[in-house]
């Protein structure tokens, strides 16, 4: 098998010794922990460019319009722990029981004035929806509670730009957030609406031109078809190495799950990769890709991949769709749940709604999924024993202590494709590099050293199986 390039595998291992890439960037972002307190921003936040988040001190409001109550409440505290990565101090949390959001305040007119008082009292400086509010909910709320108001979409696209590392996860971040901001630009302040057009202005207003508003969007336009177009090449270059591995015929895992699931965790307990592992919502935004290889001497990728979440932002998804198709290229999924979450059951359908959106357009299936519940150090043995019912073909394991990972090592290594064509040859010793070439390519199942050459019974493919076809003994190809 074609060695691989550094190129063609990510944020290859440290040296020895050395600290690793995750515990650097751990050390990085602690670093850079938001102060409460110190922020000089503006106190005039009508114009787009001065609408940086500021959150600090923050309360919560859900709407509840289906499912059970300790559904909702888990939203909320989702939200919570969002917020907390966020940067943000959390205060206090509402959730109203309503049949579909207000069109006007996304809460109701009561659940608004209760809101304010608690603003009021607290000291809050920032109100968090549980939802994505339209632009107009966005305003009128704003206006109503006197602080600055955002929604979940925000806040999580936030987080994203906080932990972007590289050029391509910056580009897709800042695509996101440019797609939310468009249609949002016509209700914040009167100052986008300025012009200078028209007859009936006004002194200092008359006189042709085009209003703020326009103008704003058409830079923001400009720059989300640069960013397009920047990704796109990025896209190229990530084709191109897949199919490098596809050509030399490399199998390829997705560790996919919700995020804080364990996936980068498991990365590491799988391959030493030595990545970030951060007790946070979305620490990972970059794809990883660590070579492995079975106990049979196979060679496969793992690839670590972005977190999902309930209620993904759109605008996210359309955005790292090319990334998260790597999970959809790949040949096995493994899928990572939380076994202490109180409703793991909920992170499985999230997960499988947002990989049917990204493949929505594809014709081919999603690859074979293979459900793996972490954390199992962490969660009651009433609680694991319910999930090894109702997710049949689970495996268990905690990649923190190492329980179970060999058995999913084991799992792994049965579920990769395997060669399909058996052959038994006699390579004479002059021909060494076939021998080799089969061992890294194929699976040997017998191997004897003759006088004539090296007799062996392996499984390849039919790419070498043509190769080996000379040295084919009599009646034992199958």
């Amino acid at each position: 098998m074609t060695e691989l390039t550094h190129d063609e595998l990510t944020n290859t291992d440290m040296l020895d010794g050395d600290p690793s890439i995750g515990e650097l960037e751990l050390e990085d972002r602690a670093s850079l922990r938001r102060v409460a307190g110190l922020s000089t921003e503006l106190a005039d936040v009508t114009e787009v460019e001065y609408r940086q988040l500021r959150l600090e001190r923050v309360v919560l409001v859900g709407v509840w319009t289906e499912g059970t109550p300790a559904q909702s409440e888990a939203s909320l505290a989702e939200l919570a722990r969002l917020a907390e990565t966020a940067g943000s101090e959390v205060l206090e949390g509402l959730v109203q029981r309503r049949m579909r959001p207000d069109p006007a305040t996304y809460i109701g007119s009561g659940k608004v004035r209760e809101l304010r008082d608690i603003v009021v009292a607290t000291g809050a400086d920032t109100v968090i929806c549980d939802g994505e509010l339209s632009p107009s909910q966005l305003r009128q709320l704003e206006e109503k509670v006197k602080v600055k108001v955002i929604d979940r979409t925000a806040l999580i696209l936030d987080i994203f730009a906080q932990h972007a590392r590289s050029k391509e996860g910056k580009a897709q971040v800042e695509l996101a957030q440019l797609q939310y901001l468009i249609p949002r630009l016509r209700g914040w302040g009167a100052a986008l609406s300025r012009q200078g057009s028209g007859g009936n202005g006004g002194v200092g207003l008359r006189g042709p031109g085009e209003t703020k508003l326009e103008t704003d969007r058409r830079r923001i336009n400009k720059r989300v078809s640069k960013l397009r177009r920047e990704i796109a090449a990025m896209d190229t270059i990530r084709e191109t190495k897949r199919g490098r591995r596809v050509a030399n015929e490399v199998p390829s895992v997705a560790i996919v799950g919700y995020t804080n699931a364990g996936k980068s965790s498991l990365l590491n307990a799988l391959t030493g990769a030595g990545v970030l592992v951060e007790d946070a919502l979305f620490a990972t935004l970059d794809p990883t890709t660590r070579r492995a290889a079975t106990a049979d001497g196979r060679t496969y990728t793992l690839t670590d991949t972005v977190g999902f979440v309930r209620h993904l932002p759109h605008q996210l998804v359309d955005a790292f769709r090319s990334t998260l198709e790597e999970a959809a290229n790949a040949d096995l999924l493994v899928h990572v749940v939380d076994g202490s979450d109180p409703a793991p059951e909920d992170q499985v359908n999230a997960v499988r709604e947002v990989l049917n959106e990204i493949t929505r357009r594809r014709t081919d299936p999603l690859p074979p999924e293979l459900l793996v519940i972490n954390k199992a150090d962490a969660a009651d043995e009433l609680a694991l024993a319910r999930l090894r019912h109702v997710m049949p073909g689970s495996i268990q394991i905690s990649a923190r202590t190492g329980t179970g990972v060999r058995e999913l090592v084991e799992t792994i290594t049965d579920r990769l494709p395997r060669p399909e064509v058996v052959v038994e040859v006699v390579i004479p010793y002059a021909r060494g590099e076939l021998v080799s070439k089969t061992h890294a390519d194929g699976e040997i199942l017998e191997e004897e050293h003759l006088p004539d050459g090296t007799r062996l019974r392996a499984r390849v493919r039919p790419e070498l199986a043509a190769a080996l076809q000379q040295f084919v003994t009599d009646g034992s190809r199958a």
